[in-house]
């Protein structure tokens, strides 16, 4: 007779996995600040860099007085003293980079004004050419993107891509200057071809002077975006998911609204960053051009007069833009892709 055993249940149950954990917000916590340490990294290398290149160009006080440098043994001591020339370069760097975390930032050796007072206005009337451009051309690339998907391989889509291609071989200095011609002097007489902002006031005060500028940097930029976005549009397209979608008898505005956009928005907020952070540099051209009261132009000023303070400030700023555009840039990205999220979480 068989004896009739019974199992026990440890021996039937198989041993759990331990339970793991929901992810929280300490990987996004650790992933940020990562990037914060790297940005700052970055602008302290670009501190580096413009403090000792600003120094290795030469003798700033000779650069300034010119022909008098020889003639006013009084005036080249006082400018060796206000820029503490008469200190080791180290030294000088240390300080300069106290000043400028504390606000500090010195005064202008062209006029002796403080220099935070001088470049403040100018940061804001720059910042506002650039969002009012960004928001121009963001719906502009984007719509000039769909309609070229929308029409692959047939006329329309040729013809926008040799215009597309033939806008982006363009310097935005000649862009501006056929604006001018078009819009100011030769054809046209509908727009001022400068900045009219008289009294102090901002240059918006007059709307119609800045969309000379505002259109030169459109122009200047929103081809690549749209070349970008309409490449992620066209692989999104020939998608399995995006075929079952037609399968299914969804719209083709649908699809490409709701299916094709939404998953080819992350290469365009990269490339849409980087024109970003291109324009804080690029637009030192585009101000000077139409006369715009901005950083690009106080920055071809200042290293005319040979403003070493305002030159060092001025490009640390854009420097600043740039670190802090493309940060804003990763963070969005992240927020877009599930599949970043995951492996920043996992």
């Amino acid at each position: 007779m068989t004896d009739l055993v019974t199992p026990s249940p440890a021996a039937d149950t198989a041993p759990s996995a331990p339970a793991r954990s929901a992810p929280g917000g300490w990987p996004w916590l650790k992933w940020f600040a990562r990037r914060i340490g790297l940005a700052v990294l970055t602008l302290w290398l670009c501190s580096v860099l413009v403090f000792f290149a600003t120094a290795a160009l030469g003798d700033p006080v000779r650069a300034i007085l010119g022909k008098d440098y020889g003639s006013s043994p009084e005036r080249v001591a006082a400018l060796q003293a206000e820029l503490h020339l008469d200190r080791p370069v180290i030294a000088r760097y240390v300080e300069w980079l106290g000043g400028l975390l504390t606000g500090n930032l010195g005064n202008s050796v062209a006029n002796g004004l403080p220099v935070g007072e001088l470049v403040g206005d100018r940061i804001v009337n720059s910042a506002v050419l650039v969002i009012v451009a960004a928001i121009v051309m963001i719906p502009v690339a984007f719509g000039i993107a769909m309609v070229s998907a929308n029409n692959r391989g047939k006329r329309a889509d040729g013809v926008i891509q040799i215009v597309m291609i033939t806008l982006a071989g363009l310097p935005e200095f000649v862009v501006g200057i056929l604006l001018v011609a078009l819009f100011s002097t030769t054809v046209l007489h509908v727009l001022p071809a400068v900045t009219i902002a008289g009294g102090g006031a901002p240059p918006w005060s007059a709307p119609g002077s800045m969309i000379l500028p505002v259109l030169t940097l459109v122009i200047a930029v929103a081809p690549y975006v749209a070349r970008i976005v309409r490449s992620s549009l066209l692989e999104v397209l020939d998608s399995d998911y995006v075929e079952l979608a037609r399968l299914k008898g969804v719209p083709e505005r649908v699809v490409m609204r709701k299916h094709a956009l939404l998953n080819a928005i992350v290469p365009g907020i990269q490339v849409i960053a980087l024109q970003l952070a291109w324009l804080a540099g690029g637009i030192v051209i585009v101000e000077y051009l139409f006369s715009y009261p901005g950083v690009g132009a106080s920055l071809v000023d200042s290293v005319r007069n040979s403003d070493f303070p305002m030159v060092q400030v001025l490009a640390m700023v854009i420097a600043a833009v740039y670190v802090g555009v493309n940060l804003v840039a990763d963070v969005l990205s992240i927020l877009f892709t599930p599949r970043a999220r995951t492996a920043i979480t996992s």
